[in-house]
């Protein structure tokens, strides 16, 4: 059963912060749009996959099961052309990157979902959910495809909260002769070599993406599911989409009952994309910034607002977590071996509590660091190294041997990080904060750089 204190989630379909309320205590279910496998995934990608493997967690904490289900998409137009251009079957796409996601995500210590399903392995049932719209009459064939009538059903754009006619009007939609209306989405359509298909009803053909997930979701959780997350993106058309084909194919009971969407993420305050060559890839991050300091930066906003990245906040990031990591390891050589409490502090969860209030969560947690480095005999540091343990692992952070972390920063601190260091420095220097400056080099000297200043600058090598 859960505890005392009420979690609260802002469900985007409400448009409010409402008390979450399982339809079943003992079996909280939980499902969340994944990758589509055709290449590696950016930092936007990164976002989601932290933030509801955090939700998981804290929900882990307050009941006695939770399933949750992140699916991957590995039947699309984007894995055809890949395999295409490769001349290799879609298989050999949709496993490469799914492979690689499931590394790169691990880097990050996102953990695997309770279940992890594929598009590809749930054909059967996308082709009788077809079945039945069409003989309930929300979908129709035409010309080898089958749509999704979205004049069939009322509630058609609640989520997104605008009025179908302008919503339409303003949706960069594919219009074809045969549509009915506008608006009308693809169920099934067909597939021609090289494009992979199976045999249905309506000849060999595909499923569109937005049936997939409402496939998967009812064949794993059930028809009502407590829970549904993704990216800021995927209010309209997908999710709007998964609403009205799930309750139209379910009789017009519920799909899920709260809906939850984390922000963008920003690189210098502009939105990422290929066409402005400020796309982020997580598998090149990892090369030079450790995962635990992505994971940290991608929790420092709250998940609901945009998150912008820059170097600076990464220097910021990785400064943080450097920190708490030489508290740790100064309290254990000051008073041995520390473990974690059975429970993180009350202000701690209560900010996880209150909607995934992780900026409040982590200044918390530093708090209690700093509590720590201030402990003035053995039990003091036992009660705040155990909170800030406990804190630690449910948030996903500060896992690792402190000792090791903080000896292997010299080849894993990307050289852009220490520049970004050394800039902060000597401004604080010019502002005359020398007790900074000095903190700075200390931190620097700690990891391995040695830092050579003289009249042309200040110069930097590893030792």
């Amino acid at each position: 059963m859960p505890k005392t204190e009420s979690l609260l989630l802002y469900n985007t379909l409400k448009r409010e912060k409402q008390v979450f309320v399982p339809q079943d205590p003992e079996r909280v279910t939980m499902y969340a749009c994944g990758p589509t496998v055709y290449n590696y995934a950016h930092i936007g990608n990164a976002r989601p996959a932290v933030i509801f493997d955090l939700l998981f967690r804290v929900l882990s904490s307050l009941y006695p099961k939770v399933v949750y289900a992140r699916n991957i998409t590995d039947v699309d137009d984007k894995i055809n052309a890949s395999a295409a251009e490769e001349g290799v079957p879609i298989e050999v796409i949709s496993r490469r990157y799914s492979d690689a996601y499931h590394e790169d995500m691990g880097a990050l210590g996102v953990g695997l979902p309770s279940i992890e399903p594929r598009a590809t392995e749930h054909i059967p049932q996308m082709i009788d959910m077809i079945e039945h719209l069409i003989a309930s009459g929300h979908a129709y064939e035409v010309e080898g495809h089958v749509l999704f009538s979205v004049e069939s059903f009322d509630a058609y754009g609640a989520l997104s909260g605008r009025d179908v006619s302008e919503m339409l009007a303003g949706a960069r939609i594919e219009v074809a002769d045969f549509k009915r209306h506008p608006g009308d989405f693809v169920l099934w359509k067909p597939s021609v070599d090289p494009q992979p298909g199976w045999d249905s009803p309506w000849g060999w053909g595909r499923p569109g993406w937005h049936l997939e997930c409402s496939v998967m979701s009812e064949y794993h959780l059930g028809e009502t599911i407590d829970i549904h997350g993704g990216g800021q993106d995927l209010v309209f058309p997908h999710h709007e989409n998964e609403i009205a084909q799930s309750v139209c194919a379910h009789g017009g009971k519920t799909f899920a009952r709260y809906w939850m969407h984390n922000g963008f993420v920003t690189f210098n305050k502009r939105k990422m994309s290929k066409s402005l060559g400020n796309t982020l890839v997580v598998h090149e991050l990892l090369k030079h910034t450790r995962g635990e300091v992505l994971r940290y930066l991608l929790l420092s906003a709250h998940y609901r607002q945009p998150l912008d990245w820059s170097e600076e906040a990464l220097a910021r990031v990785q400064r943080t977590v450097d920190r708490v990591y030489g508290v740790i390891r100064d309290a254990e050589a000051k008073f041995g071996p520390l473990k974690a409490a059975s429970s993180p502090s009350g202000e701690f969860m209560s900010a996880l509590l209150d909607d995934l209030n992780t900026p409040e969560a982590l200044a918390e947690l530093n708090s209690e660091a700093r509590r720590l480095a201030n402990a003035k005999d053995i039990e003091d540091a036992r009660i705040s190294a155990g909170r800030l343990l406990a804190a630690a692992a449910l948030i996903g952070l500060f896992q690792q041997d402190p000792q090791s972390w903080l000896a292997g920063d010299t080849q894993g601190l990307d050289d852009a990080l220490i520049d970004a260091l050394i800039e902060e420095r000597n401004a604080s220097r010019e502002q005359k904060n020398f007790a900074r400056a000095d903190e700075i080099r200390d931190q620097l000297q700690e990891m391995g750089i040695v830092l050579e200043d003289s009249a042309d600058g200040t110069r930097w090598r590893r030792s």
